[in-house]
């Protein structure tokens, strides 16, 4: 059986947006450089499935979808206003689990109670965690508002839950050099994770991260697709084996992207990465 994600704005915000730990929210963050045409903030939650469906009809022969609340931080709201949310999708046909995009300070035992109960109920539950870095001093210079032990304690948590997590790491954040980066690998792999979405940074128009980066270039790692490439095997070479990889790149609209241009399509970095990974 084929299982096709499908990205979801629930409404939702995040902690360091609304003003209970900060303002602005994260400063290389924009949303819009990855959801979907079909993932409406005006839409019910009910029909961003129904038209995510219709997009990916076709490709394959009695598909399903997992519900994928991909936007901010999907727990982040009162636990009536998750369950809710979460039961609409669940409602829709075919549409088999949830995978819920969250923050660290954003998981507590009410919410994992919540999410264990849907599990129970014979859905596939996942979620994703957004550390992005391990490294404090880093975590408060792009006003992310939450620590690396919150990251480590909400990984335990889930895992008490037997709730798998998949951890997002960017590379290329302001301050960090290459061994910074190599060094998050031992991190994880005494972590009980499941999977890890790997993401180089990516400096978009219109973001606090975009007038850092004009102002403080040298505090960048200036990444071509080689050096990218390189650095991700790397990383994969000193990742423990069962933590399964599960995005090498991100991609971003090439209007909204400022640097680093590849220039090539997102499957030749991933092809560039994957040979690479093959001569370790």
């Amino acid at each position: 059986m084929k299982l096709q994600k499908i990205m979801l704005d629930g409404g939702f915000t995040c902690p360091n947006r609304d003003g209970r730990v900060g303002q602005g929210g994260c400063s290389f963050c924009l949303c819009e450089s990855f959801n979907p045409e079909y993932c409406r903030k005006h839409a019910t939650i009910t029909e961003q499935i129904e038209a995510g469906k219709k997009f990916f009809e076709g490709k394959y022969p009695q598909m399903k979808y997992l519900a994928y609340f991909q936007a901010y931080s999907s727990t982040y709201a009162p636990l009536e206003v998750l369950r809710q949310r979460y039961d609409e999708a669940l409602a829709v046909e075919d549409v088999v689990g949830l995978v819920v995009a969250t923050r660290p300070d954003c998981i507590d035992d009410d919410v994992l109670a919540l999410l264990a109960s849907i599990r129970e109920r014979g859905y596939s539950v996942a979620i994703e965690l957004g550390c992005e870095t391990f490294y404090d001093r880093t975590l408060a210079r792009v006003n992310r508002g939450h620590t690396s032990r919150q990251s480590m304690d909400a990984i335990h948590l889930c895992h008490r839950y037997a709730i798998p997590v998949t951890v997002h790491l960017m590379f290329g954040l302001p301050g960090e050099s290459r061994d910074d980066i190599l060094a998050e690998a031992e991190i994880l792999n005494a972590l009980p994770v499941a999977s890890l979405k790997i993401h180089q940074l990516q400096i978009l128009r219109g973001t606090r991260m975009a007038r850092e980066w004009e102002e403080k270039k040298e505090d960048f790692l200036a990444f071509t697709l080689d050096t990218y490439a390189q650095l991700v095997a790397d990383f994969a070479q000193r990742l423990r084996s069962d933590i399964h990889i599960e995005r090498f790149a991100s991609s971003a609209p090439r209007g909204m992207l400022i640097s680093p241009r590849f220039g090539v399509k997102q499957s030749v970095v991933e092809a560039r990465i994957r040979a690479l990974m093959d001569k370790s």
